[in-house]
């Protein structure tokens, strides 16, 4: 198709993703769900999942193979000012008198389901075909276990602003290990990656561009945002622009260096010292990649999600087990942890709820694994389903929780009965 015939099939392509995500979220929003989980199984549902299936035709000519490329890039734009946005909200989340708790919760709710997922693969080894031609079962296992580590840790802050829970002890509790997590699992996938090259250039070229990168942003990152910032001779659009076109280099930088775009835009927003001006910036640039562009990267990551390859005993098996060990290893660790450092039951139950959610951070770790050639169509269904489900009972599971207190509350405060002589 010539860029002529592809533009009326994007403009037609994009209204209706983003209609479609939006009936969705509102009928989800009555069950208390965030908009992220609603766009998520939106786009699934736009795939070959439900309308591929029942209208293969109507598919096709809405989402045809040549449209997808650009569907990608755009939705790579809306994945970098998210990054961003995500690693300024990480930045403005740290708690330090949660430090040792914190980094208890986090180091068990990454190493346990990092392990879990590991043997699992380890384990089902080549009765499963969740591995790609040329692929050893070390990265595949490596991979598996890196995205049941990773934590939603923006819709983490989100569920807990929205729900009145910022301030609260279960509250800065996740949102500081969930942070720690994120960063320490993004690391993690960055030397899977590496490693998954198979050949020491560029597994040489990554490890220096990431130092490179590491002491650029150490040593200048703060100060050339700051002035970005601090610039008298610029307005709030050219603050705008600057931070836009600095966030782009520095995801083509990150992208060249085998690191991916999504790394160096949250290293950016995690480097930027706050202020009005940098709060400003972030606020005009987050409802367009979230209305906007993130819909898209859904509907890309849903086009190449086919819940029929679940139809095979063998992968629905081994779906199946790959929920339960993500369920086990971050919700289960996240909660043992914070008891065995001395929370009380319902904090600790609210922290491995939040922590267990995978969402958007996941679904990005898929895609990048996928355009690494180191998923295939099998492995990246299972673990979107593990997205999912993960995803869908945080909220149900945090009223649960608020519900089984309420009820508790009166009875504690009912005076005991005075026997009758």
């Amino acid at each position: 198709m010539t860029p002529t015939e592809l533009a009326p099939r994007f403009f037609i392509a994009v209204a209706v993703i983003l209609l479609f995500c939006r009936l969705v979220s509102w009928l989800l929003g009555k069950a208390g769900q965030p908009p992220v989980v609603s766009e998520m199984l939106a786009g699934v549902l736009l795939g070959p999942s439900l309308l591929g299936l029942l209208f293969p035709q109507v598919q096709a000519a809405l989402f045809p193979a040549p449209l997808l490329p650009v569907l990608y890039v755009v939705g790579q734009v809306g994945l970098v000012l998210f990054m961003f946005q995500a690693g300024y909200a990480f930045k403005s989340h740290r708690v330090t008198n949660l430090a040792g708790t914190a980094g208890a919760v986090s180091l068990a709710g990454v190493t346990v389901p990092l392990l879990l997922g590991v043997l699992l693969v380890l384990v089902t080894a080549d009765a499963v075909p969740i591995r790609p031609d040329g692929v050893s079962i070390g990265v595949s296992a490596a991979f598996v276990g890196v995205a049941l580590a990773i934590t939603a840790f923006p819709m983490l802050a989100r569920i807990i602003t929205e729900r009145g829970h910022a301030g609260t002890r279960h509250g800065s509790l996740a949102l500081a290990s969930g942070a720690i997590d994120d960063m320490v699992a993004w690391i993690m996938l960055a030397v899977v990656l590496a490693f998954a090259s198979g050949k020491a250039g560029p597994a040489f070229v990554t490890a220096g561009g990431a130092v490179v990168f590491g002491l650029v942003l150490w040593l200048g990152g703060g100060r050339v945002t700051g002035a970005l910032m601090r610039a008298g001779r610029l307005d709030d659009r050219g603050r705008l622009l600057g931070t836009v076109a600095l966030l782009f280099l520095v995801a083509w930088y990150t992208d060249e260096i085998g690191l991916y775009a999504v790394f160096g835009a949250f290293a950016v927003g995690v480097v930027m010292p706050r202020s009005e001006r940098s709060d400003q910036v972030v606020e005009t640039l987050t409802p367009v990649a979230s209305a906007v562009f993130l819909p898209l990267f859904f509907t890309f990551s849903g086009l190449r999600t086919e819940f029929g390859l679940l139809g095979d005993p063998r992968v629905l098996l081994f779906a199946a087990a790959c929920v339960t060990v993500a369920i086990a290893g971050k919700f289960g660790a996240c909660w043992a942890a914070a008891r065995l450092r001395g929370e009380p039951s319902g904090v600790a139950l609210r922290v491995g709820a939040l922590m267990n959610a995978r969402g958007l951070m996941q679904l990005i770790a898929l895609n990048v694994g996928l355009e690494a050639g180191i998923v295939n169509s099998s492995l990246f269904t299972v673990l979107v389903l593990v997205a999912l489900v993960t995803t869908l009972m945080t909220t149900p599971l945090l009223s649960w929780l608020e519900y089984r207190e309420a009820r508790r509350a009166p009875a504690a405060a009912e005076p005991a009965a005075v026997p009758v002589a």
